[in-house]
């Protein structure tokens, strides 16, 4: 098996779901007794959250250009990076090393394209609901999304950084999920993609008014995939 690096700790919920559900489809799919060949840097999610201007971004994409090198030369063949938002700057990222990034809206993109999905509400932080760097990988695949409602990203990019990366969840964060859902559905939309990490904690994946494609379980399918040597990067 070949060895993979995450860089996590945004947050630490995220990355320890990455963690259980890359081991738990290598196990799957390998021996009985196989843990994935995995490095983690955890970074402090308190340097690198509330980014707004693009100095913040130019910051935030120093820190993973170091952590990438860092993880690069301790021997990673490959990496990810566990937190949808922060595929903003993964462009940067991916020149400064010489391995490859597996990208996860290209992961998600390829998965729905599969399935057949042609029109899909995207649901994550503001900067991936609203910003081209994320839908524009999706699009080049050809699904269509529908436009973000800005009441809708207030709350919900509300409920991701106010309780979700803390690990907290609550009923009331679950009822406006199915409120949110269930609107899009009304307004058209076939499914709807969890673009963010720790959605999946107020979301039921399995039943739900509308087919779920989580960003978190495609990711970490595609890369323990890689690390058994059955799919190329992105």
């Amino acid at each position: 098996m070949r060895k993979l690096g995450l860089i996590g700790g945004m947050s630490w919920v995220s990355t320890g779901a990455y963690y259980t559900r890359i081991n738990q489809f290598v196990q799957k799919h390998a021996e009985p007794m196989a843990s994935a060949p995995m490095m983690i840097e955890s970074l402090d999610f308190l340097q690198l959250h509330g980014l707004r201007e693009a100095n913040d971004w130019k910051r935030a994409a120093d820190v993973l250009i170091l952590s990438a090198k860092r993880l690069e030369d301790a021997g990673a063949q490959a990496l990810v990076i566990g937190a949808n938002s922060m595929h903003k700057v993964y462009d940067d990222v991916a020149e400064a090393v010489d391995i490859p990034i597996i990208h996860i809206a290209e992961c998600v993109g390829r998965k729905m394209a599969d399935a057949g999905v042609k029109l899909a509400a995207l649901i994550g932080t503001r900067n991936v609901m609203t910003e081209d760097f994320y839908r524009q990988r999706l699009l080049a695949h050809g699904i269509e999304l529908l436009p973000p409602d800005l009441k809708n990203v207030e709350t919900i990019d509300r409920i991701i950084y106010q309780e979700l990366m803390v690990g907290k969840s609550t009923r009331q964060a679950e009822r406006a999920m199915k409120t949110i859902i269930t609107e899009k559905a009304q307004q058209g939309a076939k499914s709807i993609i969890l673009a963010c990490t720790e959605l999946e904690m107020i979301v039921d994946t399995d039943a739900n008014v509308l087919p779920i494609f989580d960003s978190t379980d495609i990711h970490c399918q595609a890369a323990a995939a890689w690390i058994l040597g059955e799919e190329s990067t992105t």
